[in-house]
């Protein structure tokens, strides 16, 4: 025999329901945090436009790679923004637009984690070329950490990989 709730149940369970909207203040800070990239990506561009033609003493490839790392940090967060909002407060309503990307909409829990972990150990990695090409500011014990920190993502990604395929394996 299944019982009925009753309307207090029912009313909370809605209010519970409703409260994923309290999510969208979050994805909105992440767009404002991917608009202040794209400034520190333009004033970037800048110096290195500025180092190319001889106004400035620059380092180019470093610049290159800031630009880099500042792009993926970007493309990091327009992932979060639009797999949560999907995942947890509601689904965008856009149609067929032709610029959908083809991930949008497919793109469960479990795949989010396993994009988010792949773009902190790519960020990572060009974080730490960056250190290796500056390496004579940085001390040993500073590039050691580093490279804890990065074989660190590194290691947890696979963990989290690993965990992924035996919950799979498990259905």
């Amino acid at each position: 025999m299944t019982k009925t709730p009753n309307k207090i149940e029912l009313t909370l369970e809605k209010f519970i329901f409703s409260s994923r909207w309290l999510l969208v203040p979050f994805f909105l800070g992440l767009i404002v945090g991917m608009a202040v990239l794209l400034i520190k990506f333009v004033k970037e561009m800048v110096l290195l436009i500025q180092g190319v033609l001889g106004f400035i003493e620059h380092d180019t490839v470093i610049s290159i790679l800031t630009l880099v790392d500042t792009a993926l940090i970007a493309v990091l967060l327009l992932i979060i923004v639009f797999s949560a909002y999907e995942n947890f407060v509601s689904k965008l309503s856009i149609g067929d637009h032709e610029d959908q990307p083809a991930w949008m909409g497919k793109v469960g829990f479990s795949d989010l984690k396993m994009k988010l972990i792949g773009a902190i150990v790519a960020i990572s990695a060009v974080e730490l070329l960056k250190a290796f090409l500056v390496s004579t500011t940085l001390t040993s014990e500073q590039l050691k950490w580093k490279i804890t920190i990065h074989l660190t993502f590194v290691v947890s990604g696979l963990l989290f990989a690993l965990a992924d395929w035996i919950s799979e394996q498990r259905k």
